[in-house]
């Protein structure tokens, strides 16, 4: 677990602060290493500045707390102690107006505490350290979200080459800077790619990559481990199947992590193909379809004989390949279409899909594969009711009514001759604001349409049909027509 103490952005390292021209900083004592990094400035007059610190502070005073006599005694080693013991990085100390130059006896202190001691200028203000600290921090930021960015790209560009499973263990070792390894259900390493690692880190990562393998509730999708100063982690394959991503590092950066989490989705992807045979069947059942035959007959190759239909939408960024085939992954279904903003997934019906954080999911009624195509139309209204009420999954309605008493050749004639005057926009409307019960706002949402589109759509509904849509009768012999047409 990330330490909560610890800021969600790249530290700072000293050097760089140190070499901004415009801050005139200027290191005085404590050692001057290259790996010192600051998480944020903080500014203190305290005597005690410990209970106000978390660690990983350039630490700001300008001595109004330094007594005059202070030099005779233990006051600067106590000072300095104590910054040290709360986990502060290094004390910076500004000239003027208390003091014009830095007490000797804060100098010998930070020398023998090991503290880096800065000098800070007159002209300098404290805000205006900070503000560099966090315009680098920034930069930071920038420079690692880019390198994430470009890692997710190879890595996806690689599960496409003609050697998928080592192309990516390739590209992730290259982008870690250490070792990728993928582990079998049994335990022995079928790929690796990247710098070789010792005996002592390969026995701890194969070590690691038994505590992630599946062995029963409560076991963790993925483990972390440091030995001699080697970065360990591990991640669990797919859904059960055993198999594990091993990756080895002498240094772990921020975006490391999302980095080998991609890797790990796209290898859940490639060995469930590889030890189901899914793919394959897939690939059969796709080539008949295109021939021409009926979907019932190619549903056995797929796994079920009945099925739901689900369409998510992201509540976030418009969905990419990976985040799709990750909602697939965790619906339990390989079959996945992304179609513009949704992505439809293709469900065998004993899945039961569970609502999926960050996604608003629309699920039909079950159905045989001959009626894929109208399950496909339930989905997409439960997902528009869905983000119409606001709700992270609603299922289309499949229960018995009143209607399923008149025959259906008779139901649908009946819908055709009432509905005949409306576009299929202007049904479409209809249907909408009567299933969230005459509701302007939800509906306008539900449809991605001003408020005043819906007014007037169903104004010209109403002129056309020539009916007083505020009936609930009228409303109800719609609402029918409206199911069967």
């Amino acid at each position: 677990m990330p330490d909560p103490a610890v800021p969600p952005t790249p530290p700072v390292p000293l050097a760089a602060l140190l070499a901004r021209e415009d801050l005139g900083l200027r290191q005085i004592a404590g050692p001057s290493d290259p790996a010192t990094v600051i998480h944020w400035a903080h500014t203190s007059e305290m005597a005690d500045p410990y209970p106000y610190l978390l660690g990983g502070e350039l630490l700001l005073t300008a001595g109004v707390h330094i007594p005059e006599a202070a030099g005779s005694g233990t006051y600067f080693d106590d000072y300095v102690s104590r910054i040290v013991t709360a986990g502060g990085v290094a004390l910076g100390f500004g000239l003027a107006p208390v003091h014009d130059s830095v007490p000797r006896a804060l100098v010998a202190a930070c020398d023998g505490y090991e503290l880096p001691l800065i000098e800070v200028p007159p002209r300098t203000t404290f805000s205006g350290v900070a503000r560099a600290v966090w315009q680098l921090m920034a930069q930071a930021r920038h420079a690692e979200l880019r390198r994430v960015t470009e890692a997710q790209q190879s890595l996806a560009a690689a599960a496409s080459r003609p050697d998928p499973v080592p192309s990516v263990l390739r590209q992730l070792a290259q982008r870690v800077g250490g070792r990728a390894v993928l582990f079998g259900p049994d335990g022995v390493e079928l790929a690796a790619a990247g710098r070789p690692a010792g005996p002592a880190a390969r026995a701890a990562l194969a070590e690691l990559a038994q505590v992630v393998r599946p062995s029963g509730p409560g076991t963790p999708n993925s483990a972390t481990h440091v030995t001699e100063g080697t970065h360990l982690a591990a991640w669990s394959l797919g859904a059960g199947r055993g198999f594990v991503l091993g990756v080895v590092g002498d240094r772990r950066e921020p975006g490391d992590h999302t980095v080998a989490s991609v890797a790990a989705v796209l290898l859940s992807l490639l060995t469930g193909e590889h030890q189901s045979g899914s793919g394959a069947a897939r690939s059969s059942a796709l080539v008949r379809l295109l021939l021409g035959a009926p979907a019932e007959d190619v549903a056995p190759l797929l796994g079920g004989g009945r099925w739901v239909v689900v369409h998510a939408r992201p509540d976030a960024a418009p969905p990419d390949p990976v985040a799709a085939s990750a909602l697939g992954a965790a619906l339990g279904s390989p079959l996945v279409d992304v179609a513009g903003d949704v992505v439809r997934v293709l469900l065998p019906a004993e899945r039961e899909p569970g609502p999926q954080p960050g996604w608003t999911l629309g699920v039909s009624a079950v159905a045989a594969p001959a009626e894929w195509a109208g399950a496909d139309v339930q989905a997409g209204r439960a997902l528009a009711r869905a983000r119409a009420v606001r709700s992270g999954l609603v299922r289309y309605g499949d229960r018995p009514a009143l209607a399923d008493l008149v025959p259906p050749a008779d139901a649908e004639a009946h819908a055709r001759a009432l509905l005949a005057p409306l576009s299929p926009a202007l049904a479409d409307t209809l249907r909408t604001w009567l299933s969230l019960h005459g509701g302007w706002d939800r509906t306008a949402v539900a449809l991605d349409v001003h408020r005043n589109t819906v007014r007037q759509r169903i104004a010209k509904c109403a002129a056309l049909l020539g009916l007083d849509l505020d009936d609930p009768d009228v409303r109800m012999e719609l609402w029918f027509a409206l199911r069967r047409g």
